[in-house]
């Protein structure tokens, strides 16, 4: 044993879409298509209803907002195929993801991908940054409600075998901060597109890149007895 081991969380659960991987303008790109078709411009005042959200959440807004008569079945399908097929052609790490996983795996902290994204596009974004990183992988169809809700954080916990109290979350969307948070999860957040407020166990970073084994470790150490 070393005279000055370094510390480490429990256990970190990272979300995916944005926070590991670039794509959440890939999402975007596929609510923003579809919606033309509807005959709607989205805008930033569409943000929280698409970035962060399950692909029930984001259609069911498109069919609300544009009052078209097509079933909301069919919307959730067109984005479902839209985005697999971009998210396919173009898997794009985050900055300091891999590095972050590779210290977090070297160190024998065990990790958990909790994603709202259906099982298809996990899949597809296990192929491309490899899915020996994950001791558990969480998708939407894994819960019976998905982010915000605190169930997908609360599952991967349990997986583990873990106080949820004892795990890093790191997301970048307010709905997957909303959902960690409300689990008991300590947050890291890495903002990608929409601004997230600092708040109690909520550590707000630029990038992926500033973050190391002691500061997780600092993020559970701290919370209140």
């Amino acid at each position: 044993m070393p005279d000055n081991p370094i510390p480490h969380p429990a256990a970190v659960l990272f979300d995916m879409d944005g926070t590991l991987v670039d794509t959440e303008h890939l999402w975007w790109q596929s609510a923003a298509e579809l919606a033309v078709e509807l005959d709607l411009t989205l805008t930033d005042r569409d943000l929280p209803e698409v970035l962060g959200r399950a692909v029930e959440h984001t259609a069911a807004h498109l069919h609300r907002a544009s009052g078209t008569g097509r079933p909301e079945q069919e919307l959730v399908e067109r984005l479902n195929e839209s985005f697999s097929r971009k998210v396919a052609a173009e898997v794009v790490p985050r900055p300091g993801a891999l590095a972050l996983l590779a210290a977090l795996q070297g160190a024998g902290v065990p990790t958990a991908l909790v994603s709202a994204s259906p099982r298809r596009v996990v899949e597809l974004v296990l192929d491309g940054i490899g899915r020996q990183w994950f001791s558990v992988t969480l998708a939407a169809e894994d819960t019976p409600r998905t982010k915000p809700d605190p169930a997908p954080y609360l599952a991967a916990a349990a997986r583990l075998g873990l106080d949820p109290a004892d795990c890093v979350a790191v997301e970048d969307t307010p709905t997957g901060v909303a959902s960690a948070h409300a689990a008991g999860c300590a947050v890291l957040a890495v903002p990608s597109t929409v601004p997230i407020p600092a708040a109690e166990r909520i550590t707000l970073l630029e990038s992926l890149e500033q973050a190391d084994l002691g500061l997780l470790a600092g993020l559970t150490a701290a919370r209140p007895l």
